[in-house]
């Protein structure tokens, strides 16, 4: 720690969804906070922020407005001061922020790959024929299409509670979650199995925790440079440039994972047609200074082999 941090007069006030996800998400924050400046619990006020995303579970998010939906409310508080930072999953974040905020704060990522999750049976290739599973995402219901045609996909939208009542409804015989939210839940139990990202490349950023502030806020800033942890920030930079070049959106099946192996960063992605029936895939290993910009060549890389009209 470089310097201590005095208590603020008013509670530093952290802005967040109120799934329970979300929740533990905010108060992980306000624990690296307070081991880093050694400040008690009562500094810190968890303000609970509803989303647009949240209160709409009956449409997939292509119909409603895409990802923004899980930050708008949230980043007009920011921008209105009502709160002082933001706790995001970096999955559900747009690549670019509005005017006056940033977002340059990562806590350490956690397991990248999606959990297969069922109460019938124990993987995807032992679904029967034309059993229904359940997913909101456009990656991953393309990344199922592609190696199971025949199953039948349906939107499936809601916090980890909520999608595990519908398998039990039977609504569907299988779902994925992402194993970070099982693991920081304590509830990795639900997973039938992890699913290496040699078989299903993940989305952009999934596990990783960012923390948006507005620019000029010198405090937010200097606590915050305090907790952020590099080697997330340095993965995220090229993955994020990769989705931004493909102007990803919830409208668009893509991948991405960057891993870093010294000095150098492996960066691997791909783009899928909706209903499966194409993917093209790449990957790039380059320097990590130069992450962003590998991002974006393997944008322009797959794009030039899909040609137009592929999305």
């Amino acid at each position: 720690m470089t310097y201590q941090m005095p208590a603020p007069a008013q509670p530093f006030k952290i802005g967040t969804r109120g799934s329970p996800l979300a929740l533990w998400q905010a108060h992980e924050v306000r624990r690296c906070l307070m081991a880093a400046f050694g400040l008690p619990e009562a500094a810190f006020e968890i303000v609970v922020i509803k989303v647009m995303g949240d209160q709409i579970q009956d449409k997939a998010l292509k119909e409603i407005g895409g990802k923004g939906l899980f930050t708008r409310e949230i980043e007009e508080a920011l921008l209105a001061g009502a709160i002082d930072i933001a706790v995001h999953s970096m999955k559900d974040m747009p690549t670019l922020q509005p005017e006056g905020l940033i977002l340059d704060c990562y806590l350490p990522r956690e397991d990248v790959r999606d959990g297969f999750v069922s109460t019938q049976v124990a993987s995807l290739m032992a679904l029967p024929v034309g059993a229904v599973v359940g997913s909101s995402s456009l990656r991953r219901r393309a990344q199922v299409l592609h190696r199971r045609p025949d199953l039948k996909l349906v939107e499936f939208r809601g916090n980890v509670q909520t999608r595990m009542r519908k398998l039990d409804a039977g609504v569907a015989a299988a779902t994925f979650l992402a194993m970070a939210g099982l693991n920081r839940l304590g509830l990795a139990h639900m997973a039938r199995a992890a699913i290496e990202v040699t078989e299903m490349l993940p989305a952009v950023a999934q596990g990783a925790i960012g923390v948006e502030r507005r620019v000029g806020n010198a405090r937010a800033e200097a606590m915050l440079a305090e907790i952020h942890h590099g080697p997330t920030g340095q993965r995220l930079a090229a993955e994020r440039a990769f989705l931004q070049a493909l102007d990803g959106s919830c409208e668009t099946p893509i991948a991405g994972l960057a891993v870093l192996e010294g000095d150098q960063l492996w960066l691997r992605g791909e783009i899928l047609r909706m209903d499966g029936s194409k993917v093209i895939a790449g990957e790039l290993r380059g320097a990590v200074a130069d992450g962003a910009k590998m991002g974006r060549d393997l944008a322009a890389a797959l794009l030039g082999r899909a040609g137009p009209g592929f999305f």
